[in-house]
């Protein structure tokens, strides 16, 4: 990263009301002296200027438009910048940033440059970088509210707050291995070994966690599942609101996996469409199966449907050996069944539903959101949204339990040093220069 100013585009590149356009840097204010009548000398910080913002060479109108100006270090970045605020016309972003090219010192920045800048001058961990990109990415309301929860540094206090302990415990190893000859007394032995006993619990309570993070971003799998013709497809199209897969009485017309995301009550959902469960011969339908059972190793819950005129729960008994804890079982055309037999299912566990007469979907979508919504525990602002996070956090176990008092006391402080080091992975903390190019280069241009 050079010294350069930077700026771009914040806002989408099109036609629209208002187009924001972030310029950063030690030079920043160039753009008020070359392309507005303000004086330099006595702009202020945090002040919202209406002016004329000119061409830099013969001093035309280019807009009339909002200047804001934020003083070093209190801005976004940590450097100066200037915003200006002008009216989204593909001819006026153009000529503005052709302007600003011509500006020495000045370059259009990279994915992600303004926040990597902000990292840099420690306006923000690397957990509050990604918490800020996937505010920008989230669809969801519960996607918002985790995102601004990881931005507000929920999980870099975590985080930071064990990787204190353990340098507390290595300078207090580093100051016996300055001096060979003491030992370190028996009481104290107990507490650092006690210490890093409960980090390692806290540490695996966090990272053993149901990946509820992960599919917080990406969006809980469901997968329907169930024999040819027990409506699969339809109660999908019911769920979703949409003709999303094909309708037939024929059976075998579902030969591949249909994903469709949805907002769920504010949890992203995947719901997927699966092939007919059956033996066959036919080699395409075939493949589909074999799909249709993948997908449900990778589901977080299987909705087991069933015709309730000619089929039972029993029918997924080989499901249920592997996969009991994350089944709902649904009795499908309930609308042509009596009563009692509907009571029947139901105390089986069975939701009983007509996707044809959309009877029941809100009990099912209430059950599914029910479900979901159980996974997050109180300490659900905590989650692991990231598998690099992950990664980390087992690298930090894995030397916490190599350390113990009864070895050489260089080794146990190197144990302590590269658990340190996993957990700095994660916020930023060392030298992760490594992962800053991917992380960041996942960022829109004027971030």
């Amino acid at each position: 990263m050079d010294n350069k100013t930077i700026y771009a585009l914040s806002t989408v590149f099109g036609k629209s009301g208002v187009a924001v356009i972030r310029i950063s840097g030690s030079e920043a204010k160039e753009v008020i002296k070359q392309m507005t009548s303000l004086d330099i000398n006595k702009i202020k910080a945090r002040y919202a200027y209406f002016i004329d913002l000119k061409t830099i060479k013969k001093q035309e109108t280019i807009d009339k438009c909002l200047l804001l100006y934020f003083k070093s270090p209190c801005s976004f970045t940590g450097e100066d910048i200037v915003e200006l605020q002008i009216h989204g016309s593909k001819a006026v972003i153009a000529l503005v940033m052709d302007n600003l090219s011509q500006i020495n010192n000045f370059r259009l920045a990279e994915a992600g440059e303004f926040s990597r800048r902000a990292f840099y001058n420690g306006k923000m961990d690397l957990t509050q970088a990604e918490g800020l990109a996937d505010l920008i990415d989230s669809e969801t309301t519960e996607q918002q509210k985790y995102a601004m929860r990881q931005m507000e540094g929920n999980l870099k206090n975590l985080y930071s707050g064990w990787r204190e302990e353990l340098l507390k415990v290595l300078v207090y190893l580093e100051a016996f291995i300055d001096f060979p000859d003491e030992e370190i007394p028996e009481n104290d032995v107990f507490k650092l070994e006690n210490t890093v006993f409960k980090l390692v619990k806290e540490i695996k309570d966090h990272i053993y966690s149901d990946n509820i993070g992960e599919r917080l971003r990406e969006g809980f799998r469901v997968a329907i599942v169930g024999a040819p013709n027990a409506g699969k497809s339809s109660l999908l199209n019911t769920i979703v609101n949409r003709e999303a897969a094909i309708v037939s009485d024929i059976a075998g017309t579902t030969r591949d996996a249909v994903d469709v995301h949805l907002d769920l009550k504010g949890y992203p959902v995947m719901f997927t469409d699966t092939a007919g469960l059956r033996e066959v011969e036919d080699a395409i339908e075939k493949k589909g199966i074999e799909i249709a059972y993948h997908k449900i190793e990778e589901a977080d819950l299987i909705i087991c449907l069933f015709d309730a005129l000619t089929d039972s729960v029993q029918s997924f008994d080989n499901i249920k050996k592997k996969f009991s804890n994350k089944i709902i079982y649904v009795a499908n055309k309930c609308d042509k069944i009596p009563t009692d037999k509907q009571e029947i299912l139901e105390k089986q566990g069975c939701i009983c539903v007509s996707a044809k007469y959309k009877q029941g979907i809100d009990n099912l979508i209430n059950k599914i959101t029910e479900i979901i919504a159980s996974k997050f525990t109180s300490s659900s602002n905590l989650l692991i949204t990231r598998n690099r996070y992950r990664e980390a956090l087992t690298e930090t176990i894995e030397n916490l339990e190599k350390f113990n008092l009864h070895k050489e006391i260089e080794l146990s402080a190197e144990d302590i040093r590269l658990a340190s080091r996993g957990l700095g992975k994660i916020t930023g903390e060392i030298e992760v220069d490594e992962i800053l190019d991917k992380i960041f280069g996942t960022f829109c241009i004027g971030k």
